[in-house]
């Protein structure tokens, strides 16, 4: 199965600072990609868990005993650990958004490249898919959608013109909301469909949520001096990422204890986003838009 080649591979895999005896997860397998950087660098006491809710990513799986796949959504990390017998890790690798397989596989409903069923769900054992957002949200949340997570200016009258269409027919394909959408575009063509596609993806995964969920569990399961390695590719994600860094809140506000101390969680290993080099973006088009964050896990405030 074609999969992306791993973004900022160095960079990950310098920024997780390997203990060869340590235990690591990788929470976005894919194609395994990081993962197999990972297994070269632990010894036999150390382990690697790398989780995946598409089952396409089973067959990339690693045929070695140091490394356990985990056919779970990386929100439940530390429920899924504990299942495993794990309750610290030593570092933990997240590289957020669509794999180019999900992209690729026409029937997945990701791309606007291909005509195909409105799927779009990255757990193919999903109740949800984008049909049911497009055809059964209210004008009212179908503009929430757009423009919270699509940033589109044009929000509402792209809300109204899917709610008036499907009065007539369903809109049950790609095609069909093409169809609807095109008329309406500003600027770009690929741009916009770009944020339309991923505000209706981001709805039908609730990937801020996970984000949030996966967040939270990951600094429960962290080991005090612990690496917390993130990729995001929009700004909505990066902005959690950064805010939970910060502050181990999702607004960004600094908490302070009874003493008046700041509560910190991470030390920050990178103060700002780091973006590929320009080496990677000649042969590497996904990291484009990636942006990297490093934290290290503070010591518990009660020692």
């Amino acid at each position: 199965m074609s999969y992306h080649d791993p973004v900022m591979l160095t960079e990950c895999i310098e920024g997780l600072q390997i203990n060869p005896a340590g235990i690591y997860v990788d929470a976005t397998f894919g194609g395994g990609g990081h993962a197999r950087e990972i297994i070269k660098i632990i010894n036999t006491t150390g382990h690697l868990y790398g989780f995946d809710q598409d089952e396409d990513a089973l067959a990339n799986t690693l045929d070695t005993e140091n490394f356990t796949f985990v056919q779970q959504n990386f929100r439940y990390l530390d429920k899924a650990l504990r299942l495993n017998g794990v309750r610290k890790v030593d570092g933990i690798l997240g590289d957020l958004g669509v794999s180019s397989h999900q992209l690729d596989v026409a029937e997945r409903g990701f791309s606007y490249r291909f005509d195909a069923e409105l799927d779009m769900r990255m757990n193919q054992g999903g109740e949800k898919k984008a049909d049911e957002v497009i055809n059964t949200y209210s004008a009212e949340e179908l503009q929430s959608v757009f423009s919270r997570y699509g940033e589109l200016r044009n929000s509402k009258t792209l809300a109204q013109a899917i709610v008036n269409d499907r009065k007539i027919r369903k809109i049950r394909t790609i095609g069909d909301l093409l169809k609807v959408v095109d008329p309406l575009i500003r600027g770009q063509r690929n741009k916009y469909l770009s944020q339309v596609f991923q505000a209706i993806r981001i709805e039908v995964n609730e990937e801020m949520e996970v984000l949030k969920d996966f967040l939270t569990a990951s600094l429960k399961v962290l080991k005090p001096g612990g690496r917390l390695v993130i990729m995001s590719y929009h700004s909505l994600e990066d902005r959690l990422v950064k805010n939970f860094f910060k502050s181990g809140n999702f607004d960004g506000e600094l908490e302070k204890d009874f003493y008046g101390n700041i509560n910190r969680p991470f030390k920050l290993i990178t103060r700002k986003a780091v973006s590929a080099s320009a080496e990677e973006l000649k042969i590497n088009s996904r990291s484009r838009s990636a942006r990297l964050r490093i934290a290290e896990k503070l010591a518990e405030p009660n020692g």
